[in-house]
C-alpha cells in the first residue's frame, strides 16, 4: 500500500540533517535519570534491603554481596556495573553509556546517603509490594531518558546479536538464577517475596515507559471510507490518512483509513465505524510512542 499524497517526483536527493539535542533536551535527560535513580535508592534502602529482598540483575547481586560482607551496597553497584558501562561504550554508543553512568553513580551515592534511614515497614509483604513500584517506575524513567541502571540488560544487548535469544529472554534466565540465589543466601521465602517485587517492578516498568495514554493505530477497510473519515474528525477530533490499497487475491482497488488514537476512545471509534459500515475490516494495534504530524487532538465543535 502507497499513500499517493506523500510521493515527490524523482529529484536530487538532499542530505540527511543530523538535529544535535538542545541544551533543554540534555538537561530534561539528566533531570529524569537523576529522579529515577533516586527512586530506584529509595527502593532499595527504604523497602527492599532492610527486609531481606532483593533484585535482579547487577542490583540483586549487589544486595547479596553487601549482606555478605557488611559493606555499603552503593560501592558493589558501581563496582560491578562499571566493567559493563566500559563495554556498553565501545559497543553501544557514548551516549547511553554516559547515560547510564549518570544514573549508576546517582544510584551509588543516593543508597549511601539513605543506608541510615528507618524502612518504612517491616511487613515484607508491603516491602516487596510498594520495593517493587518503586523499582519499577525509577528503572522505567531512567530507560525512557535513554540510560540503564544495571549492566546486566548490557550483556544481554551483546549476547541477542550472537545468540538466537531475544533481549528479555537473556534478562529473564540470568535472572532466574539470581533471585533463585536469594534462597540460599537469605530463606526460601525470602526468595519468593523477591520474585513478586521483581514481578511488580516488571509491570511498572512497562507501564512507566508506556504511558497510562497508550496510544493505537487503526486500519479501517470500507466503501464507505469518506463518510467514516469525516465522522472519526468530527466526534473524535482525530485527523485520518487516505491510503490507496489493492486487494491481494481479488485485485480490487480499496480506499484504507489511517489513524491513531488512545485507548479510551477506542470503543467510541468502533461505535462509529459499525454504526457507519458493519461490515467493514478495523484493525486495531498498540503503539508505544508517537511523536510529530498531526496526532494531537483537535477541538471538536
Amino acid at each position: 500500500m502507497t499513500n499517493t499524497s506523500t510521493l515527490a517526483p524523482p529529484g536530487p536527493v538532499q542530505p540527511i540533517r543530523h538535529n544535535k539535542s538542545t541544551p533543554w533536551e540534555i538537561a530534561r535527560r539528566i533531570l529524569f535519570i537523576v529522579v529515577g535513580a533516586v527512586l530506584v535508592s529509595v527502593s532499595l534502602e527504604i523497602f527492599l534491603v532492610n527486609n531481606s529482598i532483593i533484585d535482579g540483575g547487577i542490583t540483586g547481586i549487589s544486595i547479596m554481596a553487601s549482606h555478605l560482607t557488611g559493606a555499603r551496597i552503593g560501592i558493589f553497584l558501581f563496582l560491578l556495573n562499571l566493567p559493563f558501562l566500559i563495554l556498553g561504550y565501545r559497543t553501544i554508543g557514548k551516549t547511553f553509556a554516559l547515560s547510564t553512568l549518570l544514573g549508576v553513580a546517582v544510584l551509588s551515592i543516593s543508597t549511601s546517603l539513605l543506608h541510615h534511614v528507618q524502612p518504612f515497614t517491616d511487613d515484607v509483604f508491603l516491602a516487596a509490594v510498594f520495593g517493587g513500584i518503586f523499582l519499577g517506575a525509577g528503572t522505567g524513567i531512567v530507560i525512557r531518558a535513554g540510560g540503564s541502571l544495571d549492566g546486566t540488560e548490557i550483556v544481554a544487548i551483546l549476547l541477542n546479536r550472537k545468540l538466537p535469544f531475544s533481549v528479555g529472554e537473556t534478562v529473564m534466565f540470568i535472572n532466574f538464577f539470581i533471585l533463585g540465589s536469594a534462597g540460599f543466601v537469605y530463606s526460601w521465602d525470602r526468595a519468593m517475596f523477591s520474585l513478586i517485587a521483581y514481578y511488580i517492578a516488571f509491570k511498572v516498568i512497562d507501564l512507566t515507559i508506556e504511558g497510562f495514554d497508550e496510544s493505537k493505530s487503526c486500519w479501517i477497510i470500507s466503501d464507505h471510507y469518506k463518510d467514516i473519515g469525516e465522522a472519526i474528525t468530527a466526534r473524535l477530533g482525530r485527523g485520518v490518512t487516505l491510503l490507496h490499497g489493492e486487494g491481494g487475491y481479488t485485485g480490487d482497488q480499496k480506499k484504507v483509513i489511517f489513524c491513531v488514537i488512545t485507548r479510551l476512545e477506542e470503543a467510541k471509534l468502533k461505535t462509529i465505524v459499525n454504526e457507519l459500515d458493519a461490515s467493514a475490516f478495523l484493525a486495531v494495534g498498540n503503539i508505544h510512542d508517537v511523536k510529530g504530524g498531526r496526532f494531537k487532538k483537535k477541538d471538536i465543535h
